[in-house]
């Protein structure tokens, strides 16, 4: 089976939704779920703060750099194949992280996690674009991205309950069952796609793919503690930029390329990917100073913390799966909704920073905006992306969707961290150098939201 079953799609397909769901909130919630058991690793496993950081970017390193590949392999020998083995992967490195006995095995197998992350989070999409029919699919994407939403939010919630009641590798063993009930619910009920012509394996394009963006995150990830003209970042971006421009001279003569660069010759393709990284961009920094704010200026501790973020993500949850969020970006078109919804994603972020109303009820208003203008924009971002390539090269589509919130994530918080330590370095207080920083993102969010809705805009007037 190449695609969906009837021009209405495939008669389970909201069940399969669920399925896949599932898996994709596993590797979500194993993103964040470490960060809570830091001391715990430190303490039982004497890991230093090298262990420590290896331990967390071995698995964003591996995951991020084969991104593209995984998405490739699924789109050529099946999303179904690609989507059983990630979740073999997933769960059998949780089970050699659970049980591990010393920080080199913990990082080897949250190495072997992040390839299994990298296959589930390209054919999660991949399946969810193929088996819905296209009047459907904004509505799919709409509950596959408040996953996402969820995940970011339970992620230290569930380490932080886990950890109370278990030892520290419980939060990896959890993942086992999930990813048993995954498989057998997978070999069942997806229907196999992939792309009919089969195209030649394209291993110089996935061997320089995988080097450059695996590069180019650690150079991002090392900056803020190594400083950005240390050797070692400095040496890793010329990597990242030699290997990613003879990626992308590779692929411009390759008879079958993993990536065809003519997708960028198309507006809605282009427009969607600038403003996408310069969304996350701005969410993905101003995310990561917000735990600060909460824990630093208001006084939460941790797990206190995790739960008063947890608007952001409710909000998100809730208007996508009511199908709310779908309904009003048909109404208003794929252009309005990105910039409506970076409007108030900004507006929440300036919230957060600015209104002074005795503390929390200022950050309240701002969560509850950032998930409004998730829940409107985002979807609306990853269909015009997935929507713009062919449905067979669907699975590279997913990669290139990963790859940019992995980019653009990273690059926030690097430079919005940036932003805060230079501006307590100069004299700030804490609390206004996270309010700078806030600032800084909303500003990026809200040009990356006018630049993707003009570049979409064209993009219609055109086709028109």
């Amino acid at each position: 089976m190449y695609g969906i079953s009837t021009p209405q799609g495939h008669p389970q397909r909201w069940l399969i939704l669920g399925v896949i769901c599932l898996a994709q909130l596993t590797v979500l919630l194993d993103n964040t779920v470490l960060n809570v058991a830091i001391p715990s690793l430190t303490r039982e496993l004497h890991a230093e703060t090298s262990d420590i950081q290896w331990m967390i970017n071995a698995y964003s390193l591996v995951q991020s750099g084969l991104l593209l590949t995984a998405g490739s392999a699924a789109d050529r020998y099946g999303r179904k194949k690609m989507l059983i083995a990630g979740l073999a992967l997933f769960g059998v490195g949780s089970l050699v992280a659970g049980l591990a006995d010393s920080t080199g095995r913990l990082i080897a197998a949250r190495a072997g996690m992040g390839i299994g992350g990298a296959l589930l989070v390209t054919t999660t999409l991949a399946v969810a674009m193929q088996i819905f029919s296209p009047e459907e699919q904004p509505k799919a994407i709409g509950i596959w991205s408040a996953v996402n939403a969820l995940g970011f939010a339970g992620g230290p919630l569930i380490g932080g309950f886990v950890l109370d009641h278990f030892w520290w590798g419980a939060i990896f063993l959890i993942n086992i069952p999930v990813a048993a009930l995954g498989l057998v619910a997978v070999v069942v009920l997806v229907p196999e796609s992939k792309n009919p012509r089969g195209d030649r394996p394209d291993l110089p394009g996935a061997v320089l793919s995988t080097i450059g963006m695996a590069s180019l995150v650690y150079a991002i990830i090392s900056g803020p503690e190594h400083g950005w003209t240390s050797a070692r970042v400095l040496g890793t971006a010329a990597v990242a930029v030699l290997v990613l421009g003879a990626f992308a001279w590779w692929e411009s003569r390759a008879d079958e390329p993993m990536l065809d660069l003519h997708f960028f010759r198309d507006p809605r393709f282009t427009g969607a990917v600038a403003g996408a990284v310069l969304i996350v961009f701005g969410m993905g920094g101003a995310l990561f100073l917000l735990t600060q704010h909460l824990q630093f200026v208001l006084g939460y501790e941790p797990l206190e913390a995790g739960l008063r973020t947890a608007p952001l993500a409710l909000t998100v949850v809730a208007l996508n799966f009511s199908g709310l969020s779908a309904k009003w970006s048909a109404r208003l078109g794929t252009p309005v909704s990105i910039a409506l919804g970076m409007v108030c994603m900004a507006g929440g972020l300036v919230s957060i920073a600015e209104v002074d109303s005795g503390g929390y009820p200022g950050t309240l208003l701002g969560l509850l905006l950032i998930g409004a203008g998730c829940a409107v924009a985002n979807p609306a971002m990853a269909h015009a992306i997935m929507s713009a390539i062919p449905p067979e090269k669907a699975g590279v589509g997913a990669g290139i969707n990963g790859t940019l919130a992995e980019f653009g994530n990273g690059l926030g918080v690097a430079v919005l961290g940036a932003v805060l330590s230079s501006s307590v370095a100069s004299g700030q207080s804490l609390s206004a150098g996270l309010g700078s920083g806030q600032l800084v993102g909303a500003v990026a969010v809200l040009v990356g939201g006018f630049v993707a809705a003009g570049l979409l805009r064209r993009a219609e007037r055109v086709s028109a």
